[in-house]
């Protein structure tokens, strides 16, 4: 469906592939899919749909920060939908549409605290410049079978052989196929949603994969990220199977990132990190200074949850640094070797727990910033950097450190506002007060028998 569409051709459509209801999708502070089911004739007509404005800022353990956050009052928010986003639910039983909703407040300005506004405040100051960010997020995530009690560890799914996966299968198109009937439906979803993905692969972690998107305008894609972890997700459920996010479920193996592979183009589509010669431009350099200096300040946005820094192990392929170098994976912005039109900036600090929205707003900002302050980089980073990392900007090693961090930040108040600083951290100081006050197997089997 497009911006174009009448309520007529709505309703036509609607009768046509006989859709009774459609889900209004607003991602939430965490980039979960919060929202109502409208009837379909409703919403061809145009119905208005309000949705309290604290949804925006929703924990992940049902809790709501205080009402000064989101509104004295518990105000409302008006949803508006994105007509290119509504699409058939491809794993739904029955027919039914989804799209994802815009939010507004009740006196028509952009809700500052809705994740996916917060993105969009971050592309207009590009677009003053004439510029536009083209993205393409790799996104690893497990597989595993239905976890029905917290308090046991996560496993694989049985294989075709009878065997649960323990590792080490990396890159085996085996552990795709083990699998197929869930990749295939995974498959025809995304061609139904019209998200290209470029590849597929299995990861290191036991039942571990990877997907990478196409590149492409960051707000599409942050919307194809948000609509594919849904996705997964829903259908994992079809076939038996969770599809875990978190960025570390499973000890001792490698953790799930979503890497971000970043660059900018003019109003003539020119890669501005290019020179005519094919050379770097000083505005490369600066976009890579600009993650050096501000990812640390911008740390839960890219790694949000207490089991986020967990992933942040040595000699795991995780970056524990801000160092950049070329074609090099010990560090935390990766400049991958490519032709002068495909230049980009590879940001692996991202866990694929984050916020696909809130992420890319954090990333571009930062970017951004060394762009406009004409910032320059640390030297290159030669070398398996993994025992360097104090060489150069460090990075916050736990959420409560990060979440200090950001708070009494002058620059992240300055690229995102203090209502939506104040409002995430709120929100995420909500969930580190929930898991402090949990007691862990590792405290139990260590200190019960201390004297």
């Amino acid at each position: 469906m497009t911006a174009k569409q009448t309520p007529l051709d709505l309703a036509q459509w609607f009768k046509q592939q006989a859709v009774r209801e459609v889900e209004c999708l607003v991602p939430d502070v965490n980039g979960f899919p919060r929202g109502k089911a409208m009837p379909a004739s409703a919403f061809a007509a145009g119905q208005e749909l309000r949705l309290c404005r604290a949804v925006a800022i929703h924990t992940a353990t049902g809790e709501w920060a205080d009402y000064r956050f989101s509104g004295e009052g518990d105000p409302d928010m008006r949803l508006q939908p994105i007509p290119d986003t509504l699409k058939r639910v491809p794993w739904a039983a029955q027919p039914r549409a989804m799209a994802i909703h815009d939010c507004f407040d009740l006196d028509g300005k952009p809700t500052p605290i809705a994740s996916r506004n917060v993105l969009k405040q971050v592309l207009a100051r590009y677009a003053v410049h004439g510029w536009s960010p083209v993205v393409a997020p790799e996104l690893e995530f497990y597989i595993l079978a239905p976890n029905v009690d917290p308090n046991q560890p996560f496993t694989a799914p049985l294989s075709r052989s009878g065997r649960r996966e323990d590792g080490n299968q990396g890159f085996t198109l085996g552990g795709l196929n083990d699998l197929g009937a869930f990749f295939d439906e995974v498959y025809a979803a995304l061609e139904s949603l019209g998200i290209p993905a470029d590849t597929f692969v299995h990861e290191l972690g036991p039942s571990q994969y990877e997907i990478n998107l196409l590149h492409g305008d960051a707000l599409r894609l942050a919307d194809q990220t948000f609509l594919f972890k849904y996705a997964l997700r829903e259908i994992g459920f079809k076939h038996g199977l969770q599809v875990v996010f978190m960025s570390k479920p499973l000890a001792g193996q490698p953790g799930s990132s979503m890497h971000i592979h970043q660059s900018v183009v003019d109003v003539q589509q020119r890669n501005i990190f290019s020179k005519e010669d094919g050379g770097a431009t000083e505005l490369f350099d600066a976009f890579i200074a600009g993650l050096q200096v501000a990812i640390p300040d911008l740390m839960p946005m890219l790694c949000p949850y207490v089991n986020s820094y967990r992933r942040f192990a040595k000699h795991m392929a995780a970056p524990v640094n801000l160092s950049w170098g070329y074609d090099n994976r010990s560090v935390g912005i990766r400049i991958p070797h490519s032709g002068p039109a495909a230049r980009r900036v590879e940001n692996r600090i991202p866990g694929c727990d984050a916020n696909p929205y809130l992420a890319l707003a954090a990333s571009l900002a930062a970017g951004l910033h060394g762009m406009e302050a004409k910032l320059q980089p640390t030297p290159e980073a030669v070398g398996t950097v993994f025992e360097q990392e104090d060489t150069g900007p460090s990075l916050p090693r736990s959420l409560d450190a990060a979440l200090d961090a950001m708070s009494v930040s002058p620059l992240a108040h300055t690229l995102f506002g203090s209502e939506f600083v104040d409002a995430f951290v709120a929100a995420k100081m909500i969930e580190l007060d929930s898991f402090t006050n949990e007691v862990t197997p590792w405290e139990r089997r260590f200190l019960a028998s201390l004297a």
